[in-house]
């Protein structure tokens, strides 16, 4: 079984952080390897935003889960990943503010793990947010989503919806029509990233 990993770009006097959650499968115990696509796709993105995120003091983390799949929603399987990853933020750094970029599961993971102290906001890329899930971990946090219009993996419309649930439940969230474009980011790549990264910035703690 490969160990759930953090690929790290610190930055010097760092003063927040962004953890970013790749995207998986609904089912899988398969484990994440370093040539799995969704987790590449995200390790591209953390390479091209880094040097923004690093001039404004923050760095940039990637977790690599051990597990591609969701598998169960009474008990996901990357959801303890990520709060291990939250637990190392705050063992190796202290109690520093973060801002959670997840696409597609990764986001769905990034808002059960919202309701962690250290956690700011979501940026939802392409996000699988089923109608199911709860929203109560957003209260009183940021979410930002983006989806493009013909993404045929996850529903857009399903991602508006649950932008409307979260409000209700205290988040100040909004929602952003990436144009016709699918759900792994390949088409319009620069305006994934201006999204991601400059939302996830207006997050940080001032």
């Amino acid at each position: 079984m490969t160990s759930v990993s953090l690929n790290r770009r610190d930055v010097a006097g760092q003063r927040a952080l962004i953890l970013m959650l790749h995207g998986g499968q609904e089912i899988s115990r398969d484990p994440v390897e370093q040539s799995s696509g969704p987790w590449r796709r995200s390790l591209v993105m953390q390479h091209q935003i880094t040097p923004q995120a690093h001039a404004a003091g923050v760095g940039t983390w990637l977790l690599r889960y051990q597990e591609r799949g969701w598998n169960d929603d009474d008990a996901p399987s990357p959801v303890p990943d990520a709060r291990w990853a939250l637990d190392q933020v705050r063992q190796q750094l202290g109690e520093l503010p973060v801002v959670l970029i997840g696409h597609s599961m990764g986001a769905r993971t990034s808002v059960r793990v919202a309701d962690d102290p250290l956690v700011q906001g979501v940026v939802a890329l392409a996000p699988w947010l089923p109608a199911e899930d709860p929203v109560t971990p957003l209260a009183g946090k940021v979410l930002a989503a983006a989806h493009g219009s013909t993404d045929k993996i996850t529903s857009a419309k399903a991602t508006a919806r649950f932008v409307d649930r979260a409000r209700t439940a205290g988040a100040k969230a909004g929602f952003h029509d990436m144009g016709p474009v699918g759900h792994y980011m390949l088409r319009r790549v620069r305006a994934w990233n201006r999204f991601a990264i400059s939302r996830a910035l207006e997050m940080v703690p001032t």
